[in-house]
Formats: C-alpha cells, sequence, structure tokens
C-alpha cells in the first residue's frame, strides 16, 4: 500500500471508529501511520479526504448489498423479497460500524458535491440490482414497473436499516414486514 492508501485506510477508521465531525486532520495521521502533510500533499484537504472516506465505506456497504443479493434462491418476487429481508438482517449486527459511516454520508452529501454524486450513483446501482433481483431478466428487457419494484424493495431495506441501527430490537421480523406490504398492497394474506 501506498502512503495515500495508507491515509484512506486511516481516515475510513477514523470514521466508523470516531464519526465525520470528530475526526482531526491529527487523527487520521496517527490512525494511518503518514505524516500529517501527507493529506493535504494527497488529497489536499482533510475534507476531501473524509470525503474520499465517505465514498469508500459506502461503497463496502454497496458490495455486501450486491453479494447478499446474488445468493438469493426463491422462486418468486415475493418470496426473493423475504429472502433478501432474512439475509440482510442477518448480515446488520456484524456491519453494524459500516452502516453508521456510511449513513453519515447522506448528511455528508449536502455539502460536498462529490459525495452527493457517489450516493446517487450508488442509489442507481440499489434500485437496479433489486429490481434485478425481484424479476430475474436481462437489464435490457427491464421496464419500468419492475426499476419502480427496485426503488420499493431499495426504500424499504433503507428503511430497515435505519431503524435497526436507531433500536435494533424494535425493528419488526421479516415475517411482519411481508404482512404489512400485502396490507398495504391489498395483495392475499399468505397461509
Amino acid at each position: 500500500m501506498n502512503h495515500r492508501d495508507d491515509l484512506l485506510e486511516g481516515a475510513k477508521k477514523c470514521l466508523v471508529e470516531k464519526g465525520y465531525a470528530h475526526t482531526t486532520a491529527r487523527d487520521i495521521a496517527a490512525a494511518s501511520g503518514a505524516h500529517l502533510a501527507s493529506i493535504g500533499y494527497h488529497y489536499g484537504s482533510k475534507e476531501n479526504l473524509m470525503n474520499a472516506a465517505v465514498i469508500a465505506v459506502t461503497s463496502e456497504w454497496g458490495d455486501t448489498v450486491a453479494d447478499a443479493l446474488k445468493s438469493v434462491d426463491a422462486s418468486d418476487p415475493a418470496e426473493r423479497l423475504a429472502a433478501l429481508l432474512e439475509r440482510m438482517r442477518a448480515l446488520l449486527p456484524g456491519d453494524r460500524e459500516l452502516l453508521v459511516a456510511s449513513v453519515q454520508a447522506y448528511a455528508q452529501a449536502q455539502f460536498s458535491p462529490e459525495a452527493r454524486e457517489a450516493l446517487s450513483e450508488g442509489h442507481d446501482d440499489g434500485r437496479r440490482s433489486f429490481a434485478a433481483l425481484l424479476f430475474p431478466r436481462d437489464e435490457e428487457e427491464a421496464g419500468g414497473i419492475d426499476e419502480a419494484a427496485g426503488a420499493a424493495a431499495y426504500a424499504l431495506f433503507s428503511g430497515v436499516i435505519l431503524q435497526a441501527l436507531i433500536d435494533p430490537d424494535r425493528v419488526p421480523d421479516t415475517r411482519a414486514l411481508m404482512a404489512g406490504l400485502r396490507r398495504i398492497t391489498g395483495a392475499p394474506e399468505q397461509g
């Protein structure tokens, strides 16, 4: 690893351990083993480095979601959604620090066009990934309704993640969430 990569890894560590607002340039230098002045040399400023760290941790969580999406095997869209919810709920406790760091990206994106653009691209990828999971077919064949369903699933997962970060014991289980969705949409109850 080079100094630039060391700094990025140090910033990611600080982001997870201290949060965006509480991380100083000295914290990053200490966590990375790099010289304080190298932050300016490689990234221009501490803020640029922290924005790069925010983008990196958000991307890492996106990779975790993509891996989970690939491992779901069920026959219909509702079963696939329920299976993915179960898989994601199992991942949440182990990825808590990464998720907290990713959530910080949303607040930071209001002040950083680069972070906002990266998150926007991540949302596009997330919606497409969920649509592909729920309605497997060539990406070229996916229609607007499939994309809308992917966006709805993505919104559901984002909400579950945020709720789980605040109060994991009170997030409804997958069965209750699926029953709630059926109630909202008027779909028949499953036995």
